[in-house]
């Protein structure tokens, strides 16, 4: 079983998701999108949460677009949808469960990265105020030079900079869109949530419903420290 390249393996670094694994903020994007598609006087379409999750704000501002037949609005959308959230998340920090002890504990043995599809000042405001960021050798962000998820990108830069091959760093992700992006780059991934149905279900090799989970905690304190 899957679930074993974890359970009996020990990374040599960590790269966490930010988004819905270290902080508890898509439910500002999706507050921050049905506000956008209010402002616009948009609908959103059936289905749109779920095909939205974990995408870049700017291809989840051509998707608004498209969507609602209202392609020359994709710019404005994208840029509507980023400020909103900022200022959702600014008012309302918060980690999600067991993510700030895991993190402590996990930088104390091992480099930690975050790959992220949101904009650097985001990401790194948001670990700030959870007082996390000091525990994260780097952050790592989609821009003109990396891809968004699902592409490899990020996570083959975090890697990198964290001073391992892919295969010898664990990822850490809620969204498939983040499992994929990090299964091609060569990562072993945790999948937090509900495990879907395969093939979406083979995209993390061990699915918890937090990272509170009892058994990946159990796991933090046997193997990250040997």
């Amino acid at each position: 079983m899957t679930v074993h390249r974890i359970l009996s393996w020990s990374p040599s670094a960590i790269v966490f998701d930010c988004d819905g694994t270290l902080m508890d903020t898509e439910r500002h994007w999706q507050e921050a999108r049905n506000i956008t598609f209010r402002i616009f006087g948009l609908t959103p379409p059936a289905g749109f949460a779920d095909r939205a999750k974990g995408v870049h704000y700017t291809d989840c501002g051509a998707l608004m677009a498209r969507e609602t037949d209202k392609p020359e609005l994709a710019e404005e959308l994208a840029d509507t949808l980023l400020t909103t959230f900022t200022a959702l998340v600014e008012e309302d920090p918060v980690t999600m469960p067991g993510a700030a002890a895991l993190v402590r504990q996990a930088a104390r043995h091992r480099p930690l990265a975050v790959a992220s599809n949101c904009p650097r000042n985001t990401v790194e405001s948001c670990l700030d105020r959870a007082g996390l960021l000091g525990c994260f050798a780097h952050v790592v962000v989609a821009g003109d030079e990396l891809r968004p998820k699902p592409e490899p990108d990020v996570y083959r830069v975090a890697a990198r900079l964290c001073g391992v091959p892919p295969e010898k760093a664990l990822a850490v992700e809620d969204s498939l869109t983040g499992m994929e992006s990090a299964r091609r780059a060569g990562l072993r991934v945790i999948g937090l949530g509900t495990r879907p149905p395969d093939p979406d279900g083979e995209l993390a090799d061990l699915w918890v419903g937090s990272l509170a989970d009892p058994e990946l905690v159990g796991w933090a304190r046997s193997r990250l420290g040997a």
